[in-house]
C-alpha cells in the first residue's frame, strides 16, 4: 500500500505544477488529473481515507516518513506549507471533479489562503478532501511563514541547478518541474529581485558561471514580467536565459577565467560557446520549445547585429534575446568575478548607455533601468551630508534618485525620499566588499 500512496500524493502534485503552468483548462492538465484521480481512486478503493502530514520539509503516512519521495518533490511540498497547507486528508467517495476543484484552488495566488484553506474548499463545493496545517505552538509558528518561503527559493534554486547538471551530462530532464521551480521563484520576485540574486546558490561545475546562468534567468524574468508579457511567456524566456550561457560549459576554464587580454584564438573560443550552446539546446527542443536555442544563439548579435556569431542576412534578434543580452551584461558588470573587479552601479549605467543602439535596444534599456534603477535595491550610498544610507525602494520617475534609509550616523536615521528632498543627493556607491561592507548586516 505504501507504494500507491506514494504513487497517488506524487501524482497529485505533478497535477499542481501543471495546473500552475498552464491552467485547469488545458488538456495537459486534463490528462495529468485523469492519472492522479486513477491513482487515488486504487487507494480508497481498500480504505476509507487517506491521510498525509508534511512534517519539517518530509511528507508521512502513518508512521512512515516517505524520505525519497519528499527529496524528489520537495519544491512542490514548501509550495503547500507556503499556502498553511500541512495536513492532507482524502476520503474514499472523492470524485474526480473534486480532486479537480482542489487543484485548482491550491494553484492559485497565496493571497486567498491567508485565512483558513479549508473553508476555501467548503465554499467551492469539495466535501471529500480536508486540509489544514498540524497543530504547533505559537512560538514554533511565528516568523514561518518568511522562512518557507525563502526555502522555497533556495529549493527551487536547487532544483534549477540540478537541472543544468542535467543537461550538462546530456539526461533527459524534467521540464514540468524546472519551470514549476522558476514559477516559484517568479512568484517571489515582485521587488524583490535583487534579494533573490543575493540568494543565487547555484554551485556546481562552476560556481561564477552557474550564479550568473540563474541571476540572468531572476532579471530577465523580473524584466518581462514588468514590461507585461503573459506569465507563460515569462517563464519561456526565464528558462532560455536560464540556459544562455550553457555553451560556456566546453570552453577552457583557464580561458573563461584568464585576467589578461584574450589572444585570437582565445577570443575565437570564447565566442564559439553562442553556436555550442545553440547545438547543444537543439538536444531539448521537444522538451524545453525552440526559445533557448535562439537565445543561446543571438545573445551577443547585439541590437545592430554588430556581434556574433556573424551572419550573411541582416535581421533583428527575437526580443527574448534582447531582453537576455541586457540582463546578461548587466550581472556581468556588477558582479565581482576571480578574473575582474566588480563596477559600481553609476559605472554599469553609463557603459551599458553608452552601447544603446548599438549593442542594446534604446527603448528597451531605457525601460530596464526605470524597473531596476540606476542604484539598485540594498545598495550602500554615502550622501553629500555625510551621511550613510542603503537604497529601499526606486523612484521610476527619476531614476537616480531613490527612496533611501538613512543609517548612519545612528540620531539621523530616518527614511529619505530624495525625489522630494532637493538638498540630498547621493555623492558615491560604497563597495559592498570595502567600505561598504560594515553596512551590509543593516541591509538584511
Amino acid at each position: 500500500m505504501s507504494a500507491e500512496i506514494q504513487t497517488a500524493f506524487k501524482e497529485l502534485l505533478t497535477c499542481l505544477q501543471t495546473a500552475k503552468l498552464y491552467g485547469t483548462v488545458h488538456p495537459m492538465f486534463q490528462r495529468s488529473l485523469d492519472k492522479a484521480y486513477a491513482a487515488f481512486d486504487d487507494v480508497l478503493t481498500g480504505r476509507q481515507e487517506m491521510v498525509i502530514g508534511i512534517i519539517g520539509d518530509e511528507l508521512a503516512f502513518e508512521k512512515e516518513i516517505f524520505f525519497d519521495l519528499s527529496r524528489l518533490l520537495k519544491s512542490a511540498i514548501l509550495y503547500l506549507k507556503e499556502r498553511n497547507i500541512e495536513r492532507l486528508a482524502f476520503f474514499r467517495g472523492l470524485s474526480k471533479e473534486e480532486l479537480g476543484k482542489f487543484v485548482g484552488l491550491i494553484a492559485g495566488p497565496k493571497e486567498e489562503f491567508k485565512a483558513d484553506p479549508q473553508k476555501l474548499l467548503v465554499v467551492s463545493g469539495v466535501q471529500n478532501i480536508s486540509i489544514g496545517k498540524l497543530k504547533v505552538s505559537d512560538k514554533q509558528d511565528q516568523g514561518s511563514f518568511a522562512l518557507e518561503q525563502l526555502n522555497l527559493y533556495d529549493t527551487s534554486a536547487d532544483k534549477v541547478g540540478q537541472v543544468l547538471t542535467g543537461v550538462l551530462n546530456s539526461e533527459k530532464i524534467d521540464h514540468l518541474s524546472l519551470k514549476f521551480s522558476l514559477s516559484n521563484i517568479m512568484d517571489s520576485l515582485g521587488s524583490q529581485h535583487q534579494e533573490l540574486l543575493k540568494l543565487a546558490t547555484v554551485k556546481r561545475y562552476d560556481v561564477e558561471t552557474y550564479t550568473h546562468m540563474l541571476n540572468v534567468s531572476i532579471l530577465s524574468m523580473y524584466f518581462a514580467s514588468r514590461l507585461g508579457f503573459e506569465k507563460s511567456d515569462i517563464l519561456n524566456i526565464g528558462v532560455a536565459a536560464l540556459f544562455h550561457d550553457i555553451g560556456k560549459m566546453y570552453i577552457s576554464r583557464k580561458t573563461l577565467h584568464k585576467p589578461d587580454r584574450l589572444n585570437e584564438q582565445e577570443f575565437a573560443s570564447i565566442k564559439s560557446h553562442t553556436i555550442l550552446g545553440a547545438e547543444f539546446m537543439l538536444k531539448y527542443v521537444d522538451a524545453l520549445g525552440i526559445l533557448p536555442v535562439v537565445v543561446s544563439f543571438e545573445h551577443h548579435l547585439k541590437y545592430d547585429m554588430s556581434g556574433y556569431p556573424r551572419l550573411g542576412l541582416l535581421r533583428k534578434p527575437h526580443v527574448a534575446s534582447l531582453i537576455v543580452s541586457i540582463c546578461d551584461v548587466y550581472d556581468a558588470l556588477s558582479q565581482r568575478r576571480g578574473y575582474k573587479q566588480d563596477y559600481s552601479p553609476d559605472v554599469v549605467y553609463n557603459i551599458m548607455n553608452k552601447e544603446k543602439g548599438s549593442s542594446f535596444d534604446p527603448e528597451l534599456l531605457d525601460k530596464f533601468f526605470k524597473f531596476v534603477g540606476f542604484w539598485p535595491i540594498g545598495a550602500v550610498i554615502a550622501l553629500n551630508d555625510g551621511s550613510i544610507g542603503l537604497v529601499r525602494s526606486q523612484n521610476e520617475s527619476d531614476i537616480q534618485r531613490p527612496k533611501v534609509e538613512i543609517v548612519s550616523p545612528p540620531d539621523k536615521k530616518r527614511l529619505v525620499d530624495l525625489a522630494e528632498e532637493k538638498g540630498l543627493s547621493i555623492e558615491r556607491y560604497l563597495n559592498p566588499w570595502k567600505e561598504g561592507k560594515e553596512y551590509l548586516r543593516l541591509a538584511q
